[in-house]
């Protein structure tokens, strides 16, 4: 077998005992509305200098890995994504926790965690130069269009209502568009205000416009937050993996979406989690079910988020540039080690570089009893808490959250300036899903078109720029098929539905 001794390393006692202390406190951390994956990793890579650079890895990719999944359980449970990955997992999950099958979606998230997690740590291992280069021929103009492509997954986290989806996405990209411009430096809508120079930062605007009104209706409302069973029914397992087993495509295709979008620098789980429930939902017989808790939602989000793990691995290590934030934070680690990713690092940092995808593999299979047991706690913890207990806790841990981000109390009050907008806007039917990705995808579409426009203008004929690479082609095509394809698919279904009938 080849690289069996980077296995073996990864195996010793003492990596072990890091995975499993690594992928609990990221699992806790990743949990806590605000305290994102890369805040996770960046507040312990300190403890990490003094480690030699496997051992520092292989820490930090437990923590990632384990902060990743973290942030299902308080979508699930609290409708509150942990982090800016879990988004599409409160969709599903979160209905699933209110009629009393909180602790099987958890144990579905973890399942699926656990499989994406393998595949983007595969992808890692056996594709990492060639997708490298994949990543490469995206330039500004590809980036533009990947945006506009997340911004047509709107008509799918709508539940029906695309009028008011599209609204509320062009309020996040009105958010997306305060403080200074990428390009050209210029302040926008800060109303001179020095706090909005540096815009609405996209944790706290998540944190806002999902947290805060949970809270002022857990406030609200008299009767209790989630459905309590009377009688315990533990991880449910064996339903949990018969649902896994029955959406095995929906998997396999929701990982390898991820893998591929975390090579992308800058797109994130956030992008692979929404890019693959759209898919989901796409591909499915019974599409009205999503949104009404429907485990391959779930399937589709958390498999996908976690694939990007391994996935944004591949531009950090081989091209040393980050594919995700948290990538950023390793590979500073990294630098400091005296380690320079680039295309050399496989051949002369070969035994660092395959104990940590060694390592990612085990911290990933070790997700799956470690997440089991802290989810049970948490289901049964969130269910049980009073409301007296409940929402000063859940308040405190989001107005941390929020000020740890950049340490500052501006933040928090934009955070919450946004969650009660939010709160106003959900009693007026627009949910916080479309808001948040025109605030998540405001900036990438903002930089790519002004930079593609000046790219083509250095040419005289600045439009045909947008249409001049296959990459671009490609993303338009799959732009329209987005658009058209629901129309088209409903009005054979209705003609199928209105058919003659034979006997």
């Amino acid at each position: 077998m080849a690289h069996f001794n980077e296995l073996l390393a990864a195996l010793t006692p003492l990596h072990l005992l890091l995975m499993v202390v690594g992928v609990a406190a990221g699992t806790i951390l990743g949990a806590i509305p605000g305290l994102t994956a890369t805040m996770a990793i960046a507040v312990l890579v300190p403890l990490t200098f003094s480690m030699d650079p496997a051992t520092a890895l292989l820490l930090m990719g437990a923590i990632y890995t384990g902060a990743v999944y973290g942030g299902a359980y308080s979508a699930i449970l609290l409708n509150t994504p942990g982090t800016p990955s879990a988004i599409a997992t409160t969709f599903d999950g979160f209905p699933m926790a209110k009629r009393g099958d909180g602790d099987l979606a958890i144990t579905i998230a973890c399942l699926s965690s656990v499989f994406g997690g393998l595949v983007g740590a595969a992808v890692l291992l056996f594709l990492a130069p060639p997708l490298a280069n994949v990543a490469l021929a995206f330039g500004p103009v590809e980036y533009f269009w990947l945006a506009i492509f997340g911004l047509t997954l709107i008509s799918a986290i709508s539940s029906g209502q695309l009028l008011k989806g599209l609204i509320g996405a062009s309020f996040g990209l009105l958010l997306s568009c305060v403080g200074v411009a990428p390009i050209s430096g210029m302040p926008r809508f800060t109303f001179g205000s020095t706090t909005l120079l540096g815009g609405i930062d996209v944790v706290s605007g998540l944190i806002g416009l999902y947290c805060i009104p949970v809270l002022i209706d857990l406030v609200a409302r008299p009767e209790r937050h989630l459905e309590l069973q009377e009688a315990s029914r533990g991880f449910r397992l064996p339903e949990a993996i018969r649902l896994c087993v029955s959406g095995i495509v929906n998997l396999i295709r929701s990982s390898l979406i991820g893998a591929f979008v975390g090579i992308l620098p800058g797109a994130g789980g956030s992008i692979s989690g929404l890019v693959s429930y759209s898919e989901a939902r796409r591909a499915s017989k019974t599409p009205e079910r999503f949104g009404q808790g429907e485990p391959r939602g779930i399937q589709a989000s958390e498999s996908a988020n976690n694939a990007t793990v391994g996935g944004g691995m591949i531009p950090t290590l081989v091209l040393g540039i980050p594919g995700t934030p948290p990538d950023a934070v390793i590979l500073g680690a990294l630098l400091v080690q005296g380690i320079q990713p680039g295309p050399a690092m496989f051949s002369g940092s070969g035994t660092i570089v395959y104990t940590f995808i060694y390592g990612l593999f085990v911290a990933t299979l070790l997700m799956l009893p470690i997440g089991l047991l802290i989810g049970r706690y948490a289901f049964k913890s969130i269910v049980t808490f009073p409301k007296a207990v409940l929402v000063p806790i859940v308040a405190f841990m989001t107005i941390i959250g929020t000020f740890a981000i950049r340490n500052s109390v501006s933040d928090v009050i934009v955070m919450i300036v946004l969650g009660v907008i939010g709160w106003f806007l959900d009693r007026l039917g627009f949910k916080p899903s479309p808001i948040v990705l025109g605030l998540i995808l405001g900036p990438i579409a903002e930089q790519g078109f002004v930079q593609g426009w000046m790219i083509g203008g250095a040419t005289g004929d600045p439009l045909s720029i947008f249409l001049s690479g296959p990459l671009a082609i490609c993303i338009v095509i799959l732009i329209l098929l987005s658009l058209f394809y629901p129309l088209v698919a409903g009005m054979l279904r209705r003609r199928n539905a209105g058919g003659p009938k034979h006997g």
